[in-house]
């Protein structure tokens, strides 16, 4: 397990790094599909996909086996991208390096998730415009990792 200044520097590289030019509810839908496709053929978990654009839901589906609570999950994921403009890993990176809780920030536990699964859709010279968050993964790094690979796979087309 990397410390947390590694996760944070890691974090803040990869939301530099995985920048969109356009991000239409087209291409939501194309990313929401090779999102699917990528949990689907790695053997895990049934992940829920939830991506939205400008505040509305434009991509959601939740595979047979899906657990009921990823609805949830997502929602907590997707507040915390929109509040802090930053992943929810990278959120949880942030008020670890601060020294600092949800609860010190007066954000509720059933409201917010500070962990991996929620990836800010940056429009480049523009900035947040949306989210792209994942559940059903036992561990929330690897919710996270579903998410930046297949970033790093839809960008590099």
């Amino acid at each position: 397990m990397q410390d947390n200044r590694t996760l944070l520097a890691a974090c803040e590289e990869q939301e530099q790094r995985f920048q969109f030019d356009h991000f239409s509810r087209e291409e939501a839908l194309g990313f929401g599909l090779l999102l699917h496709k990528n949990a689907s053929e790695d053997g895990g978990a049934p992940v829920a996909i939830e991506i939205t654009v400008n505040g509305l839901v434009v991509f959601r589906y939740f595979p047979d086996g899906a657990m009921p609570d990823s609805e949830k999950w997502l929602k907590r994921k997707r507040n915390s991208v929109e509040l802090m403009h930053m992943s929810s890993l990278h959120f949880l990176a942030w008020l670890t390096e601060n020294g600092e809780t949800m609860a010190d920030r007066k954000l509720p536990a059933d409201e917010y998730a500070a962990g991996g699964g929620g990836f800010p859709v940056i429009l480049r010279g523009t900035g947040v415009i949306g989210s792209i968050c994942v559940s059903g993964r036992p561990d929330h790094m690897d919710d996270h990792q579903l998410v930046i690979n297949t970033l790093a796979e839809w960008l590099a087309r």
